[in-house]
Order: structure tokens, then sequence, then C-alpha cells
């Protein structure tokens, strides 16, 4: 089986920002495999085998250290976004998305993304102004771009979308009544096809929402 490759992999030429990924093929081959594209660092071990696995490194370097997909000014209360730069990296990924499959040979129809806080940012604003590159999203402790209520497509363009919501009770840095503004966005659009779910924990990754992630993406494999 082919190695991951190592980081920085440059995106294709074509784009306004560089984002950077490792890809890991699935450990169950099959000829056109689902992609899932990660917007944070989830443990690829941790997912379903069949799945192959493109973990995307944002354009921006962050105070004081790691990436960002747009920066955040903390001295502000609430804390301000630089949203020109959530836009250029919401362009890119539209860009990069159907490259991926090209590139690795993955089933464009079956794409999902995941992303965590500021990737579950970026993943719902790629779903909804780019209807048809993704099939489902997992949105954990993320919130809605303010705008991006206003570029929604009719509920018809995004018939083919699944979502999966995730948010903690006790988020101190997203906190949770912004998932439920996701919840309330998506409500009406996706109908059954959104699982709205909390949980009490804080503004990271769990067990219990890990398992939550696995149980979801295997039903949309079978």
């Amino acid at each position: 089986m082919p190695r991951p490759l190592p980081f920085p992999r440059p995106a294709p030429k074509n784009l306004r920002v560089n984002v950077a990924h490792v890809f890991r093929p699935p450990r169950a081959p099959t000829p056109r495999p689902p992609l899932l594209v990660l917007l944070h660092g989830i443990g690829a071990d941790e997912l379903d085998p069949r799945l192959a696995v493109a973990s995307l490194r944002a354009p921006y370097e962050a105070e004081p250290m790691g990436h960002a997909w747009y920066a955040v000014d903390w001295r502000t209360t609430p804390p301000t976004g630089d949203f020109e730069q959530a836009e250029e990296s919401r362009a890119a990924l539209v860009a990069l998305l159907p490259a991926l499959a090209r590139e690795h040979g993955t089933d464009p129809a079956r794409t999902f993304l995941l992303g965590f806080s500021q990737g579950a940012i970026l993943s719902l604003a790629v779903a909804l102004t780019a209807p048809g590159l993704v099939r489902g999203i997992v949105l954990h402790s993320g919130r809605v771009l303010p705008g991006l209520a206003a570029r929604v497509p009719p509920a018809a363009a995004l018939a083919g979308l699944d979502a999966l919501v995730l948010h903690g009770t006790q988020d101190d840095v997203i906190p949770v009544r912004r998932g439920r503004e996701i919840r309330d966005l998506l409500g009406p659009l996706l109908g059954a096809r959104l699982e709205y779910r909390e949980h009490d924990a804080g503004h990271g990754v769990t067990a219990a929402t890990l398992a939550d992630v696995r149980r979801w993406l295997a039903a949309r494999l079978g």
C-alpha cells in the first residue's frame, strides 16, 4: 500500500491560496473509493477502512503557531474573523475537491467533508455554495459564516446532501447556540437528512463524538 505523502503537498497551481494535503489510501481498496476530506486533524486510523482520506492544512499561518482557514482577532469582543480570507479558503476548497478526486481516483459522487471548529465553518460554506461537490458533511463545533445564509441555494439543489452536526454544550470557544444556528439553517433544507447531536463536552473531539462520526459515515458507505 502506498505511504501517505508528507506535508507540504501543494495544491493545483490555479488556486489563489495554497491548501496542502496528505493522502491515505483506503485500507480496504476498491476501484473508486469514497473520499473523506478532513479539515482538521482527527486521526485517520479511527475511520472506516473503505475510506480514502485527505487531510488538509489550512493556508494561513496562525498566531502564535499553526495554520488557520482565516485570521481571528481575539482582542475584540466577540472575536473578529477575517472573512475575506475565509472566502479565499472557501474558493480554494471548491477548486481543490474535484482535483483531489481526479488525482487519487476517488469517487467524486462520494466526497465527504469532516471539519472541526474553523474546518466545520468552511465545510458548511463549501457544501452550501457548491451544491453537488459534496455527498455529506460532518460539522463538529462550528458556526455559520456571516453572510452565508444569503447564499444558500433552494432545497432542491441540496437533495443529495446529508449532514451530521455535533456540538458540545460546554463549548466556551464557539458556544452551543452557534451549533443550533447551523441546525436551524439546515433543518428546512435537508429535513430528515440532517442529524444534530449535542454532547456534554467542551470545544474538543471526544470518544463519543468520534463514535457518532464513525456510525454516520458507515451508514452512508453501505
